[in-house]
Order: C-alpha cells, then structure tokens, then sequence
C-alpha cells in the first residue's frame, strides 16, 4: 500500500509537470508570435515617425536647398534663428497664446455639452451627431465657410451687430482678434472630445451619485466630488492631445491669414512650411523643427509633471 501511494504521487508529479511544460512551450509560441505580428506595426512607426525625426535633426546642422549637395554648418542655423531672425519670437508668443486659449476653450466647451448630452432627453442621439459632425467636415470646407462669417462687409456676424446698432469687427484682419477668432473655430470642432468625455461620463458609477444625493449633495457638488475625480484620466487624457494638437496648429494660417495680419497668426508650423517650400532653405527649416520639438515636450513633459498624482495615483 506504501509504495502504491508513492507511485501514485511520483505520477501526478510527472503529469504536472509535463502540463507545465505544455504551457510554457504553448507561451513561449504565443509570445513569438506576437512579436511576429508587431514586426510590421515596428517597421511602419519606425520608417514613418522616428526615421524621419532622427533626420531632421540631422539635417538641422546642414545647409541644404533641397538641389544641391547639403553643407555641414553645425549650429549655425540655430545661431540664425535666435538671433537674427524676424519670426521666432512672433511665431512662439502667437502659436503658444493659441494654444492655450484653444485646450481651455474647447475642454470647457466639449465637457459643458458632453454633460448635457450625458441628460435623459430627447433625440439625445440626433444631439451627439450633430455636435460631432464639425469635427468630421474637410477642414477647408470648415474655414472657407467660417471666413463667411467673419467677413468684415458681407458676413453674418458682422451683419447681426449691424442689425444691433454695434459697430463691425475685422476679426481675421485685426491683431488684436485674429487669435480669438481662430480660436473659436477651434472651439467648435471640438467634436471628438466631446465623444471622448461623453464615454467617461457614462462610467461614472451611478451609486456614488446616488450615495452623494442621499447625503444631501447639490448638483453642482456632485459633479466636483463625485463625477471629475473619476473622470480625472479623461481629462487629463483629453487636455494632452488637443495641447499637442494647438501646438501644431497650421491650417488656419494657410486657409485664412497667411500669418497676418502684423505676423499675429504667424505660427510655428506655418513658419516652418514657408521657410522648408516657399523659401527652399530646409536646413534652417529643420532647425525651427528642432526648437519646435523642444517646446512641445516642454510643455507635455510640464502636464505630465503636475498631474502624476491624479493620474497614476499618489505616490507612484
């Protein structure tokens, strides 16, 4: 009877660990070839994102039309840029005011409507397509038609101050209201944001709602002790791809402004192009991408600096 028990052990033994082995020959095919299906999607962000970074900084230090053979000048175009050159400082006032205005603008306006859309109403559906479709229209069709609105003779916004008795505004020919104007076209095709925090809000679990209105919690309470601390990675989320995203804005200036008037539209990205195929000088354009790139990480590094706690958790 004593040997059968022992037997009977050694057997299961083996079996275990012949599973075990199953298993981690079953993982170790799984693991290949998952990193055989990554290959690809490697290949792709290397060739597409980091190649090319890694070239214009290179290029940074060169000399080069885009024709003739490129000359190593080292830093000599950086020494240009902050030196002597017209646009650095108008370009880096005007691309970070808009930029700010535009993710302070649009996080207030898209959590605003995604508040209302999250409401028990009617043709709530209709209400989110409409809000989203902005964000879905060519963005030519969107400026052409927003410059029909702020034409300083004939458009509809100037007209309804005329029918006020108020006097019209030049909006994307004032320095002093290009950036707001522009902004405001930000603002309103916002729409994925809107999607995005409209998700959020949909997860919020309905008993610390509950659990705050039985304690006699106001709406307005709910909503600051109970609904933004879970959707603080939502926010958080949200206000990191629209700064990147201001911080490259371009589209405006090369539908409506052409960097004017008086150079207050005259943003980073914009100077970049003028400087990289109007201008042929692409070395000194890799470099303003080089100072471009800095800033940009300046600030998200900035963001993920001050909101770590709220993100990952206090203390980690």
């Amino acid at each position: 009877m004593e040997y059968s028990v022992l037997d009977s052990d050694k057997g299961m033994e083996k079996k275990n660990n012949k599973n075990k082995g199953t298993h981690s020959r079953a993982s170790r095919e799984e693991a290949r070839m998952a990193k055989l299906c990554l290959i690809p999607a490697f290949l792709g962000v290397t060739f597409i994102s980091y190649g090319p970074t890694i070239a214009v900084f290179v290029l940074s230090l060169f000399d080069w039309n885009g024709l003739t053979t490129p000359k190593f000048i080292g830093l000599e175009n950086f020494t240009k840029i902050f030196t002597k050159d017209i646009y650095i400082v108008s370009s880096v006032e005007s691309t970070v005011l808009y930029a700010l205005l535009a993710v302070v603008g649009s996080i207030l306006y898209s959590l605003a409507i995604a508040l209302l859309l999250n409401m028990d109403i009617k043709a709530r559906t209709i209400f989110r397509s409409i809000f989203f479709i902005p964000y879905l229209l060519p963005a030519i069709g969107v400026f052409k038609g927003w410059q029909w609105l702020y034409e300083q003779n004939f458009g509809l916004f100037n007209f309804i101050f005329r029918m006020l008795g108020l006097p019209p505004h030049k909006f994307l020919n004032s320095p002093a209201e290009v950036i707001p104007a522009l902004v405001m076209i930000a603002i309103w095709t916002s729409g994925n944001l809107i999607v995005i925090f409209l998700a959020g809000l949909q997860n919020v679990p309905g008993v610390y709602k509950e659990a705050a209105m039985i304690d006699g919690a106001n709406a307005w309470e709910r909503f600051i002790y109970v609904t933004v601390p879970c959707i603080k990675p939502i926010i958080f989320y949200n206000i990191l791809t629209a700064l990147i995203t201001h911080l490259q804005v371009i589209n405006p200036a090369l539908a409506l402004t052409n960097g004017g008037p008086a150079k207050k539209s005259m943003f980073m990205s914009y100077v970049i192009y003028m400087y990289a195929f109007k201008k042929n000088k692409l070395g000194y354009a890799a470099a303003y991408s080089v100072i471009f790139f800095i800033i940009v990480g300046i600030f998200t590094f900035f963001l993920f600096y001050t909101q770590r706690d709220s993100i990952f958790g206090e203390g980690e």
